[in-house]
C-alpha cells in the first residue's frame, strides 16, 4: 500500500482562507510556468519520489489533436500518494483515429491500488482494446463486438502470466491478484449534423460522462450505491469479466462533450456542482487551444483527493478556435456565480 502524503496542517487559532489560483491569459503575454490550480484546502507541497523504471512511465502525460471532424485532448497525472510513495502512475490511456470511418477509439485503464503489477495491466488492457476495435472496423463489421474486445484484453493480463501458454485456474487468480485493472473502451463519431455519436463499454468503476451546458450527465461507472446509501469500494476489474459485455450507444446534443475517466477524476468530480465540477466545465465546455491545458486542470491540488487523474475530453472539431488569435484574459466561476482570477 502507497504511503499517505503529509497533509496540510493549519496553525491552532489561525483561520487562513485557502486561495484559489489561475495564472492570467493576457494577450501578447509570455507563456506562464506550470502551477497547480487550488481548490479549497490544498494538498502538502513535497517534492516526488521517482517511480520504478522498469517499465518507464512518467508522471504526467498529455496529447492532442484533431481529425477532421473531431478534436481530442487527453491527459494522465500520478496522484500524490503514488508521487509521495515512489509508486507508479497505474492509470493508463490509449486513443487512436480510425481514417476511413473517421472514428477515434479509445481505452482508459486504472489499474486496482492492492495489485502490485496493476499499471502493466492497465497499459496492456488498453492497447489490446484499442488495436482490437481498430481492427474489427477495418473488417466492416456493421457493429463492435465488445464481448471480443474485452476478453481480447483480459486474456493479455493472462498471457503477462503465463508467458504465451494457456493459464491454469491457479495462473488466473494470480493474474487477478497482480495485475487487476479497470477499463472504459468505445468508439466516437460524428453524425451528419455535426454531434457525437459515442459506442462505449466498461468494467470496473472508471467512467464516462456528457458535459452538457455545464452539467456532467454520468453514461457508464462510478462507484456503486449499496442499500445503506453507501458508496461501494469494491472494484469489479479484469481479467474478471462480467457475465454480460455490451456496448452502450449515445448520441449527443451539438455542444455535448465526451469526457472519459478513472475515479481519480470521478470521485472529485462527484455530481458536478461543487467547486471542482465549476472549473472543469468551465475550462473544457470549449477545447483548450494547447494540449497541456488539460493536464494542468487534471493536476488540481486539493486536500485528501490524491489519487491518479486520468481524462479524456472529446469535441465536435467545429467547436475549437482556429483561429490562431490570443484570447483575452479569462476567469472562471466560483459556486456562488461570480469570478476568480
Amino acid at each position: 500500500m502507497p504511503s499517505s502524503p503529509p497533509q496540510r496542517r493549519q496553525a491552532r487559532g489561525a483561520s487562513v482562507a485557502a486561495q484559489e489560483t489561475r495564472e492570467p491569459r493576457l494577450p501578447g503575454a509570455r507563456t506562464p510556468a506550470w502551477s497547480r490550480f487550488i481548490l479549497g484546502r490544498p494538498a502538502a507541497r513535497f517534492e516526488p519520489k521517482p517511480p520504478p523504471a522498469d517499465p518507464y512511465r512518467p508522471d504526467t502525460l498529455f496529447d492532442g489533436w484533431s481529425t477532421p471532424g473531431l478534436t481530442v485532448r487527453l491527459a494522465s497525472v500520478r496522484g500524490d500518494a503514488h508521487r509521495f510513495g515512489g509508486q507508479p502512475r497505474q492509470d493508463d490511456i490509449v486513443v487512436a483515429p480510425h481514417e476511413s470511418t473517421g472514428s477515434v477509439v479509445f481505452a482508459v485503464a486504472d489499474g486496482v491500488s492492492s495489485a502490485p503489477q496493476s499499471h502493466v495491466g492497465a497499459a496492456l488492457a488498453c492497447r489490446t482494446a484499442v488495436a482490437d476495435v481498430l481492427q474489427q472496423l477495418d473488417e466492416e463489421r456493421p457493429q463492435v463486438d465488445w464481448k471480443r474486445t474485452v476478453a481480447a484484453a483480459a486474456y493479455q493480463l493472462f498471457m503477462r502470466v503465463t508467458r504465451g501458454s494457456e493459464p491454469t485456474p491457479e495462473q488466473q487468480r494470480e493474474a487477478q491478484v497482480l495485475l487487476a485493472t479497470t477499463l472504459v473502451t468505445g468508439v466516437v463519431r460524428l453524425t451528419v449534423d455535426g454531434r457525437l455519436e459515442v459506442n462505449l463499454v466498461h468494467v470496473g468503476d472508471s467512467g464516462a460522462w456528457m458535459l452538457h451546458k455545464d452539467r456532467f450527465h454520468p453514461l457508464v461507472g462510478g462507484k456503486e450505491k449499496r442499500a445503506d446509501g453507501i458508496f461501494s469500494s469494491a472494484v469489479s476489474a479484469l481479467p474478471w469479466l462480467p457475465p454480460q459485455i455490451e456496448g452502450t450507444w449515445y448520441t449527443f446534443p451539438e455542444d455535448g462533450v465526451l469526457l472519459i475517466g478513472t475515479d481519480g477524476f470521478g470521485d472529485p468530480l462527484g455530481d458536478g456542482t461543487g467547486r471542482i465540477g465549476a472549473l472543469m466545465a468551465y475550462e473544457l465546455g470549449r477545447p483548450p487551444r494547447e494540449p497541456q491545458a488539460v493536464a494542468q486542470l487534471l493536476d488540481f491540488s486539493r486536500e485528501t483527493f490524491d489519487d491518479d487523474r486520468t481524462l479524456l475530453a472529446i469535441w465536435p472539431r467545429h467547436r475549437l478556435d482556429e483561429s490562431g488569435s490570443p484570447g483575452a484574459a479569462t476567469a472562471w466561476p466560483d459556486e456562488a456565480g461570480g469570478a476568480v482570477r
